[in-house]
């Protein structure tokens, strides 16, 4: 009798185990790591931020980078962005057009001669800026000025709207320079031109 009341304990309690394993394995696991803001596609340098643009991953805690943005929609990007990367401080342009950039950077004003060349600009590229002797300068008295490079690998921080550019005197655009390089190109006297400087 006694037995057989142990072996009666013994299924119960197996039973109450098995019930147990079971509510457990049906409750959902929570998602591992914390949650992280990343572009759902490749977006251009310029690009308004929307919401289509936005997805959330999850990360180890010790894989977010500094100055992460949880809420990017509607800020601008300084320059462009890969599928899956994460939206971090720098990547926008803020109410300064020189933030996030060293001490000593000055917004130069340029006005390229090619007004189609500078509509093909994002901010975010950089470009080499070159001087060239203007048209009419040249003659057989005096031997041309060979083109020379007055800025290099300067970052475009803005490009100005199309109607803004439309006095038909080229393309104006804002480049973030040195001193010394905004001297030189305050001191250009030719037609400038750009070239597209390799990331």
């Amino acid at each position: 009798m006694i037995r057989r009341r142990g072996r009666r304990w013994a299924a119960v309690l197996l039973a109450a185990l098995g019930t147990c394993l079971a509510l457990v394995a049906l409750r959902p696991v929570a998602a591992a790591g914390v949650p992280l803001t990343v572009a759902a596609r490749d977006l251009p340098g310029g690009t308004t931020v929307a919401a289509s643009d936005v997805r959330t991953v999850r990360v180890p805690s010790g894989s977010v980078p500094a100055g992460t943005v949880a809420t990017p929609v509607t800020r601008t990007l300084a320059g462009p962005m890969r599928r899956g990367e994460a939206f971090t401080d720098v990547r926008f342009l803020g109410p300064d057009l020189l933030d996030g950039y060293g001490p000593g950077t000055v917004a130069a004003p340029v006005r390229i001669a090619d007004a189609e060349a500078a509509r093909l600009l994002r901010p975010g590229d950089r470009v080499h800026v070159l001087d060239a002797p203007k048209p009419d300068a040249v003659s057989e008295a005096r031997p041309p000025v060979p083109t020379r490079l007055v800025a290099s690998s300067a970052p475009v921080i803005m490009v100005p709207r199309a109607a803004d550019n439309a006095s038909g005197q080229g393309a104006l655009v804002v480049l973030a320079v040195d001193r010394t390089q905004a001297a030189a190109l305050a001191g250009a006297s030719g037609a400038l031109s750009i070239a597209l400087a390799g990331r």
